[in-house]
């Protein structure tokens, strides 16, 4: 069975991301694997796992439940070991083992921008990630977000206005979006080429530590990151953390240093983070071709689907809000 092996890997309890590539890289046969004991992965890791008291016929059955479960969703799996998984995923320190989603991949070869920040946006902020998002589709470069409320989804919404495949990386299985509220939302991002994608399997709800894990996907997938608005102790900030750490470029928006709601943002840029006031700021910095308003002056009637868009989208936000 495809991936069988990985999927094993990774439900084994207390196993960190890096160890478990570690495990992938020795193991090419889950017939061998599943010999192992909790002593032997022990010494394979290089430590003592706490409280383990599993079994490996126990794993693997979770994992052919899982693989299946997976296939009657119509969710897609990607092992590290694979050559189309994301090569930048594949980069950083600790990278997702396992990948589950639906809908397209990324093309590897295109730039991909994250463009995140925090869930209560002012209108501004709100309006500034739609732009931001409709700009950089206009230039073909899809958003990485996280499909949370706020700006991210409002990043989103402007990424698919633009004929974008946005990708939308989510702290649940991608059977289990979240907020519900936005399930409209990524299936359009799926309509549109996009992809909604996790490392966690079938049936894994929302749960608070995930987000801050998946925020290291999202910059990962990202040649660079945007943050637009965040308060100080923002997710947001958490992904501008991991950013830096994995070598992405990281932008302020020029919009969001000066609002009621971005003591976070404004912080990032007294240190040093790139102060963003275009989209051809980004193009420049990547010396790529491409011209965020191209659309509109090859396209009579480009206004006013914009402001249809726009309208419509900032009509959704403020449901939410309400």
């Amino acid at each position: 069975m495809d991936n069988l092996l990985d999927l094993m890997i990774c439900l084994i309890p207390g196993l960190k991301a890096n160890e478990r590539v570690e495990l992938i890289k020795k193991f090419d046969k889950e017939d061998d694997f599943s010999l192992l004991s909790i002593g032997d992965i022990e010494s394979l890791i290089g430590r003592v796992l706490e409280g383990a008291r599993w079994k490996m016929s126990d794993i693997r059955v979770m994992a052919e439940k899982d693989a299946e479960k997976a296939r009657k969703l119509g969710i897609r799996i990607v092992s590290w070991r694979e050559e189309s998984y994301p090569p930048l995923c594949r980069e950083i320190y600790d990278p997702p083992a396992l990948l589950f989603y639906r809908g397209v991949l990324p093309d590897p070869v295109k730039p991909m921008a994250a463009v995140v920040g925090t869930r209560k946006p002012s209108s501004q902020g709100a309006k500034r990630a739609f732009d931001i998002g409709r700009e950089l589709g206009k230039a073909a470069i899809p958003v990485v977000s996280g499909l949370a409320l706020g700006i991210d989804s409002m990043a989103h919404r402007g990424n698919v206005e633009a004929a974008s495949p946005t990708v939308a990386v989510l702290g649940s299985s991608p059977d289990m979006v979240y907020p519900a509220s936005n399930r409209l939302l990524a299936r359009r991002i799926l309509d549109s080429g996009g992809v909604i994608i996790s490392e966690y399997p079938p049936g894994t709800g929302p749960r608070k530590w995930n987000f801050p894990e998946r925020n290291r996907i999202i910059s990962a997938l990202a040649r660079g990151t945007i943050i637009v608005e965040a308060p100080e102790r923002s997710g947001a900030l958490i992904t501008a953390r991991f950013a830096l750490e994995q070598g992405r470029d990281l932008w302020v928006d020029k919009a969001g240093i000066s609002s009621t709601r971005s003591a976070g943002t404004a912080r990032l840029a007294e240190e040093g983070a790139l102060i963003l006031s275009s989209v051809k700021d980004i193009l420049a910095e990547w010396r790529l071709e491409g011209d965020p308003d191209q659309g509109r002056k090859n396209n009579k009637n480009t206004e006013q689907g914009e402001a249809a868009g726009l309208a419509s989208s900032m009509a959704a936000y403020l449901d939410i809000k309400l």
